[in-house]
């Protein structure tokens, strides 16, 4: 395994996951994974659809393939049996990083495969660029997700941002009063 690859083995009934970064030509499957975890009838399999809130795609084979070419970012991939059932997107910035674009496979949401992802993408935050915050924006109309991270350790700093209305790169949105909220959580030593 490269550094980039790390391996878990799970207790009980939840598969073993190996991560890497991801490679341009994972950018169909992360394309679907993404947009099958946000939008339309497929991401109501699972509890982290926006589909009543946005239409449109999450995102689009383009947008990814300049996510992978990008220095200061990885796409972070769990792979169980063969298959890519997760992803993120980590990003580098001068105050820790940026972590988003959360995706695991609809089918098998809720049995604790999240969580164990979110902590191996802060560990690589921590390992390859030494980051000691990990921050993230979350629509503030989802309280389930953003209780769901505040049990995970992050905080809502109070700081919102206003969904960009207008870019449909974003999505198509459904309500007029779409806007984000600022969590971050401060990262263990590696």
């Amino acid at each position: 395994m490269t550094s980039s690859q790390t391996s878990e083995t799970a207790s009980g009934s939840q598969p073993e996951l190996t991560y890497r970064h991801a490679v341009a030509a994972d950018v169909p499957v992360l394309v679907e994974l993404v947009n099958s975890c946000y939008r339309g009838g497929s991401s109501k399999r699972g509890w982290t659809t926006e589909a009543d809130l946005l239409d449109g795609q999450r995102v689009d084979a383009e947008g990814m393939a300049e996510l992978l070419e990008r220095t200061n970012t990885i796409v972070l991939v769990a792979e169980a049996e063969g298959r890519i059932v997760s992803c993120c997107e980590l990003q580098r910035g001068v105050n820790g990083a940026y972590f988003g674009m959360f995706s695991v496979l609809p089918t098998i949401q809720g049995g604790g495969l999240g969580k164990r992802v979110l902590a191996e993408a802060e560990n690589t935050a921590a390992r390859e660029w030494g980051c000691r915050l990990m921050r993230m924006k979350v629509l503030k109309q989802r309280p389930e997700l953003i209780a769901w991270y505040e049990r995970r350790g992050y905080t809502n700093t109070g700081k919102t941002e206003p969904f960009p209305y207008g870019d449909e790169s974003f999505g198509l949105p459904r309500r007029a009063d779409l806007a984000f909220v600022e969590l971050t959580r401060e990262l263990p030593a590696p």
